[in-house]
């Protein structure tokens, strides 16, 4: 779950950076060291704003100044229960390994649903149910955390894809810088006039149609004037 959080840094600065524009600096040095670091609890996404920049402090015998900053950022804290897309880094016998943005999510063989089978003689190997479901290196999916393990820089927890309206995903990938839009792996495209065609931008008034996970999740794309509007439909696990 996301949060807009306040929080304080110390940062120690070398005299040579002293002058106009240490200001400037401090504020670089920040996003560097901040956006993208886990504090055991949480992940920090963004530096917002500053809220407050103290007073630099000389320390004794080195020279270098010390300031306090207060800001504003967007973090990332990760919940049991939470749903979330990840996508596959690797698949063993004993699970799929996932990495949802910065989390590392595991999920047990156990947690896959029993009609999705390991099958190690494939090439990459990969988990299937003989159909419409491959997950493999490069799949996405969307799964549900059971729990969440802290460590001192790195969170890790536990998923489960066992449940409706979790499994395998179909991206669909939209320009946005013209009226013509694509689509990042093959669906059926349909015009106006009902023709249909695989992997062709899609013209204005035609849509996509495109199942996928194990859940039958309709997505309909209509393009208007350069501006992509979608309805989802949901149909429960059989």
């Amino acid at each position: 779950m996301f949060f807009l959080k306040e929080e304080t840094k110390v940062i120690t600065l070398h005299p040579s950076y002293f002058g106009p524009n240490v200001r400037e600096y401090l504020i670089n040095r920040l996003n560097e060291e901040e956006e993208g670091r886990c504090t055991g609890d949480h992940f920090v996404i963004c530096v917002m704003d500053m809220v407050d920049i103290g007073e630099g402090r000389v320390l004794p015998s080195s020279g270098q100044a010390e300031y306090t900053i207060k800001y504003r950022a967007i973090i990332w804290k990760p919940f049991r229960g939470e749903t979330v897309d990840a996508i596959v880094t690797s698949v063993k016998p004993t699970g799929i390994f996932t990495l949802a943005g910065p989390l590392s999510v595991f999920i047990a063989r156990k947690n896959i649903p029993s009609d999705i089978k390991w099958e190690p003689n494939t090439v990459p190997p990969q988990y299937t149910d003989h159909a419409d479901q491959v997950i493999e290196k490069g799949t996405s999916l969307r799964l549900k955390i059971l729990g969440v393990k802290p460590d001192v820089a790195a969170i890790n927890a536990i998923g489960t894809i066992k449940e409706d309206y979790l499994g395998q995903c179909l991206q669909l990938v939209i320009c946005s810088f013209s009226d013509e839009k694509t689509i990042s792996r093959p669906a059926t495209m349909k015009s106006a006039a009902g023709q249909q065609t695989q992997n062709q931008a899609v013209q204005p008034g035609w849509r996509a149609e495109i199942e996928y996970g194990g859940d039958t999740d309709l997505r309909r794309y209509a393009v208007m004037g350069g501006v992509c509007q979608s309805r989802t439909k949901h149909a429960r696990r059989q």
